[in-house]
């Protein structure tokens, strides 16, 4: 990095075919209340092919600068020059923090920058906080297995980088009559940065969308068994919504991974979230807490999902959804 003193936060703006992903406007509204809480100046940063329409969006969700890449080799996502490109515009800004989500593509690239501009890098967190006597950043992520959570500091390294989990952060409402500036930086980009080829690309439809990206969710823990998540998917269909589950529930293989709720899984906050025969551990607990509306179905009156539920049925889920099910079907 520059010896220049280190200012401002920068917040790399994921795209994908020139759409800005969630998590990029996520992370520039904590990357402002960071900024802010520091006096400097907020930056975002984007990298792709014909995405400077999308400049003005990043302002509107409270970047006072944006800087853009534009070159063909920065259409698809391709490691090397993405990785070079990053790295080219930190040296030259040498910003005090730099934000990226912890996606696909986030975790490819962040470790890969942070090596090239020699600082430290504190992947998949939950919280960002600038500590009053030090101004470092405090940025806190679960450890061992999601038993604990661990705050880190890189007093000694800038930037101060760190990558956090699409859903935690609320996303601004925009502005727009924000005002902001708009800087374009050429990356010298060859075909020798190209280490690999990109020979086809394949997207798949998913027919359920991201549950973290859901407004009504049916979570599942342990309690529901096999065929309690069955029940649960017709109620979700009943509602308009999505099947979660807890990490026991993944772990005894009722539901896929990607459907996870929790500090080792996904973070949501739907409009409507029914726990059933979740208990309610701390570390799933802190994945859905900021739900709207949290329904909770347990035959333990002692459950700690109790405990942050704003509606609790103590009884038997295998009982209590059939009937619920039967009701929403009549009314229909």
């Amino acid at each position: 990095m520059s010896e220049n003193i280190s200012k401002d936060v920068l917040v790399f703006c994921e795209q994908r075919d020139g759409i800005l992903q969630k998590v990029s406007l996520e992370l520039l509204g904590e990357g402002k209340k960071l900024a802010d809480s520091l006096g400097q100046n907020l930056v975002a940063l984007l990298l792709g092919h014909e995405i400077k329409d999308q400049c003005q969006n990043l302002i509107q969700h409270g970047a006072k600068e944006v800087i853009f890449v534009d070159d063909e080799a920065l259409k698809d996502y391709m490691t090397e020059p993405y990785t070079k490109a990053m790295t080219e515009v930190l040296n030259e800004t040498n910003p005090e923090i730099v934000l990226m989500g912890a996606t696909a593509i986030g975790r490819d690239l962040a470790p890969r920058v942070a090596a090239r501009v020699k600082t430290g890098l504190t992947a998949d967190c939950t919280s960002l906080e600038i500590d009053e006597e030090t101004k470092n950043l405090l940025m806190t992520r679960p450890a061992f297995g999601g038993n604990i959570l661990a705050t880190i500091i890189c007093p000694n390294h800038r930037p101060q980088m760190a990558s956090i989990r699409p859903g935690v952060m609320i996303a601004p409402e925009p502005d727009k009559s924000a005002a902001g500036t708009v800087r374009e930086v050429k990356i010298a980009l060859s075909p020798k940065d190209k280490n690999v080829t990109i020979l086809e690309t394949v997207k798949t439809t998913k027919k359920a969308k991201d549950v973290s990206e859901a407004k009504i969710l049916i979570s599942g823990g342990r309690g529901a068994g096999k065929e309690g998540f069955a029940v649960l998917s017709k109620l979700a269909d009943n509602l308009g919504g999505q099947v979660a589950a807890s990490r026991a529930a993944v772990d005894e293989g009722f539901a896929d991974k990607d459907r996870q709720v929790g500090q080792t899984g996904k973070t949501v906050r739907p409009e409507l979230y029914i726990a059933c025969g979740i208990s309610g551990a701390i570390q799933h607990i802190a994945g859905m807490e900021e739900s709207e509306l949290i329904i909770a179905i347990n035959k333990n009156p002692s459950a700690p999902i109790f405990d942050v539920a704003d509606l609790g049925i103590v009884g038997d889920m295998h009982k209590i959804i059939p009937k619920l099910i039967t009701k929403l079907e009549a009314q229909q």
